[in-house]
């Protein structure tokens, strides 16, 4: 068994800059650290649980089954936000059969993003013995 220390998501966008700027300053994730020079230099942002690194340079778009979630406090707050910032909302805020609140947007080279509520009384709130 290989016990995990840390993770991350390893991003190669089409244009670092732009998608820096997303990360960054659109979506407001925090620093965690950067390493390297130019245009193409890495930028590791806090990701709740892990890490999202954003480094290199791809020729396409990342695959299409590549999908990030990201759980927030108030997913309606966020949808405000991300419209007055401009981020392409592919789906508003809605309740989903299984009870998570989620809106879907997406980054400059298309990664899906959820964005995701946890209601009061869902059973992922639920932990058993704590």
């Amino acid at each position: 068994m290989v016990h995990v220390l840390s993770s991350r998501v390893l991003l190669r966008p089409t244009d670092p800059e732009r998608s820096r700027d997303f990360y960054g300053r659109v979506l407001g994730l925090a620093v965690y650290r950067e390493f390297g020079t130019g245009p193409e230099r890495g930028t590791v942002y806090f990701l709740g649980g892990g890490f999202l690194e954003v480094s290199g340079r791809a020729d396409a778009p990342p695959a299409p089954g590549l999908e990030l979630w990201l759980q927030v406090a108030d997913v309606a707050a966020a949808h405000e936000e991300f419209l007055r910032r401009g981020v392409q909302v592919l789906e508003p805020p809605e309740t989903k059969p299984w009870g998570l609140i989620e809106m879907w947007i997406a980054d400059p080279d298309g990664v899906r993003i959820a964005v995701v509520e946890v209601p009061e009384n869902h059973p992922m709130r639920y932990r058993p013995g704590i």
